[in-house]
């Protein structure tokens, strides 16, 4: 994309396109220049679009040289484009398998950054001891044995021990005792389990709920020991007794956590979850592309970058595809938006339910123009593999995960894959943390920076605004990538966010 000029209204980003983005707000009867003096028929709100060209009814509308929807009815250049007049329709994508794929040159310099390698060579970026439930009926223990270790005072004695999280979920019963479903939980609380991030776990049942501790433990291969505590309410005899173990468990465990030290570490042990939430106009722009640039660059550097939310590169699968370094690659891609068509045909949704009305206030139409906004974070590396949802990442540099468009969701997925930091890009203001990963909020638009400074890290409305390139930003997010890995606190860390994000994909039937 090139460069913005400060002085434009408006930038077009393909010479195909049928529309050009605002800048700013537009009033109705404004000549723009940038564009042969077209005169804008409509007020046009900031970063919505304005047609450039006669768009008929049923014809493709395109930005960034894509489609993005159907006209619904014709459309005069100057016209305000949205949702009263493009829509979803089909068409066919052009997967043209690998057909893009550029080698990665490795950087020159091997950069390092200060992380917590623990004994098994597993690398940490925090050092957290979580409490887990494995049903909805121990969560409030978790909570409350967590809430014991957050007065103050009580951790003064560890200050290696970044803290106590206790990680509860609504699920684990009345399912399928051998389905997908529970599978599924099982892979994501035996992710966070081995995740790096904590130096301990103490993990809390029930006694009689579907998702039974020793099956989670055998099949997610958790032995327990010392720092790997499984509990029992009913064994115990209840709530305040579990409570008191558990926090007898995590006193046992502070010592030992304690004991690390940050060391430089090869970035190559980076792997990075890519998240977008309450997106607008301006994502696709600013700092989605941005975000891309530093993955290319952590991906030279070795490191891992984790794309998901499939609804979310609808109608941007094929730019995946191309890039995918096998046509097997490439097909898993094909497959999972294949699972989602039918998914939501047999729920009677649509997939277009995704954008929601805060993305559409934004400026964005369609799930598909939102699509290949959010496919921008993926930057230009080659595609090395696909994954399930939760499903341990054993490969470096760009994969993608499978899982829905809700960003907790798709964060728990990513996080119990094992990625060991969020970097999660915003346009309308979304307020979020991902315990025990740290998170760096990135900002698409300087309005809602200046408005929420509080949690943002990174401003990439500076690319809009004509003050700095996309390339320019790229850097300072690798920068602060590598900074905040080495133990810096990130906005959503400073205000104790992360808490209460731990939110499991449930699929199947409840009974």
């Amino acid at each position: 994309m090139a460069d913005i000029a400060a002085a434009s209204a408006v930038i077009k980003l393909h010479p195909d396109d049928d529309v050009a983005i605002a800048r700013q707000a537009i009033p109705r009867g404004t000549n723009l220049d940038e564009l042969d003096g077209l005169t804008v028929l409509a007020d046009i709100p900031e970063a919505h679009k304005v047609a450039v060209r006669s768009v008929a009814p049923g014809s493709a509308v395109r930005r960034y040289g894509q489609i993005i929807g159907f006209a619904t009815q014709a459309i005069e250049p100057g016209e305000h484009v949205h949702v009263h007049n493009v829509a979803m329709g089909d068409f066919e994508r052009d997967y043209a398998f690998s057909s893009d794929v550029k080698p990665v040159q490795s950087a020159t310099e091997p950069l390092t950054f200060m992380g917590i390698q623990r004994a098994d060579g597993r690398v940490a970026t925090r050092n957290y001891i979580g409490i887990i439930s494995t049903v909805n009926c121990s969560a409030s223990v978790t909570k409350m044995a967590a809430q014991h270790f957050a007065q103050p005072g009580r951790l003064d004695a560890y200050p290696n021990v970044d803290g106590i999280v206790p990680l509860s979920h609504s699920f684990g019963c009345c399912i399928d005792h051998n389905g997908e479903g529970i599978q599924q939980l099982r892979r994501t609380i035996g992710g966070f389990a081995r995740h790096a991030n904590f130096a301990g776990i103490v993990v809390v049942g029930l006694g009689c709920e579907a998702n039974q501790m020793g099956a989670l433990f055998v099949a997610e291969g958790v032995t327990p020991g010392p720092m790997v505590v499984p509990l029992v309410m009913q064994e115990l005899g209840g709530t305040q007794k579990t409570v008191d173990a558990v926090i007898e468990a995590v006193d046992r465990m502070l010592p030992v956590a304690n004991q690390v030290k940050r060391e430089p570490l090869p970035v190559s042990h980076l792997c990075v979850a890519l998240q977008c939430g309450g997106s607008d106009g301006h994502s696709g722009i600013t700092a989605n592309p941005a975000l891309g640039a530093a993955v290319d660059q952590l991906v030279k550097h070795g490191g891992t970058a984790i794309l998901t939310e499939t609804p979310e590169i609808y109608g941007a699968e094929h730019l995946l595809t191309r890039r995918a370094v096998s046509r097997e690659v490439g097909e898993k891609v094909v497959e999972r938006i294949r699972w989602w068509e039918g998914y939501a045909e047999r729920e009677k949704g649509s997939i277009d339910n995704n954008p929601t009305p805060g993305n559409k206030a934004g400026g964005l139409t369609t799930i598909l123009e939102k699509s290949l906004g959010a496919v921008a974070k993926s930057g230009s590396t080659p595609l090395v593999d696909v994954y399930k949802y939760a499903e341990p990442i054993d490969k470096h540099g760009l994969v993608f995960m499978d899982a829905p468009g809700y960003d907790p969701m798709g964060a728990t997925g990513q996080i119990a894959s094992g990625a060991n930091l969020v970097v999660f890009t915003t346009g309308r203001g979304s307020c979020f943390g991902a315990k025990p990963a740290p998170s760096i909020k990135v900002a698409t638009n300087s309005k809602m920076y200046q408005r929420m400074r509080d949690d943002m890290d990174i401003n990439c409305g500076e690319i809009m605004d004509g003050t700095a390139t996309v390339e320019q930003k790229g850097e300072e997010i690798f920068r602060a990538i590598v900074r905040i890995a080495s133990g810096d606190q990130s906005k959503s860390e400073a205000l104790g966010i992360g808490n209460e994000e731990f939110v499991p994909w449930m699929i199947g039937a409840q009974m």
